[in-house]
């Protein structure tokens, strides 16, 4: 009878458990065609007090390509900072696809009035799937890890803007990223890992060569790396 009268579902007022599907692969072939972006608390001094550093992140190169450090998470500041960022990289109306989670100024309508303006594309996270943003959670983990990480917190929100520029320019020029084949983000965000990459092949050959009894497998891949991507598909990936 249930059956019947089509009765046999959920019937409650409140709101079913919706399903979330796996956001779209993203891939990347060049700079400044995916990015993604999250904030992270950073502490301060003062117990139960944080600061909130907004950061964007080309997946393709790994560069920081927009950063800033504010005293509370809205959607205005973010679209702010994503402005300045294209302003900057010079891709306005270039169909950039900018993945984040699903936190309240990821998702507010400044944030996509900003966007739809500057032509950039939405990608999203699954709710409280970190997994969905790895390259954003991987970075914070460096950002958080490093050694001259003050421990103690930071004392004001002129000190934590000061430590973060450092880092992104440690980070951006002189960090060799493991992901990238130990090229800098700004290198290969520049196009200059191709060359790099070359040299160290023809060096790493004929170290080889002149030594072949060091050597009892091939050389250290130096290829270079032409697609990056963003939760790939099973198959593809």
């Amino acid at each position: 009878m249930l059956k019947a009268n089509n009765l046999l579902v959920n019937r409650k007022r409140s709101k079913t458990n919706r399903r979330y599907h796996k956001p779209a692969a993203q891939k990347a072939c060049a700079a400044n065609q995916v990015w993604t972006w999250d904030i992270s608390y950073l502490p301060s001094f003062i117990k139960g007090k944080h600061f909130y550093l907004y950061l964007i992140m080309d997946i393709y190169s790994r560069k920081i390509v927009g950063a800033e450090v504010y005293e509370q998470e809205l959607g205005e500041l973010a679209a702010e900072l994503l402005q300045r960022t294209v302003w900057t990289e010079k891709c306005i109306n270039n169909d950039v696809v900018l993945h984040s989670d699903n936190g309240a100024p990821m998702r507010s309508f400044t944030m996509l009035a900003k966007m739809q303006d500057l032509g950039v594309i939405s990608s999203y996270s699954r709710p409280r799937v970190s997994n969905d943003n790895p390259y954003s959670e991987s970075l914070f983990k460096t950002v958080k890890y490093c050694p001259q990480w003050p421990k103690q917190g930071f004392a004001d929100i002129s000190d934590v803007r000061n430590w973060v520029d450092n880092f992104v320019q440690w980070y951006n020029l002189e960090h060799k990223h493991s992901g990238i084949k130990y090229v800098t983000p700004t290198q290969r965000h520049e196009g200059l890992d191709v060359e790099i990459l070359e040299n160290r092949k023809t060096v790493y050959q004929k170290a080889k060569e002149d030594n072949p009894n060091r050597w009892s497998k091939e050389i250290r891949d130096w290829e270079f790396i032409e697609e990056v991507h963003l939760n790939p598909d099973k198959k593809a990936a």
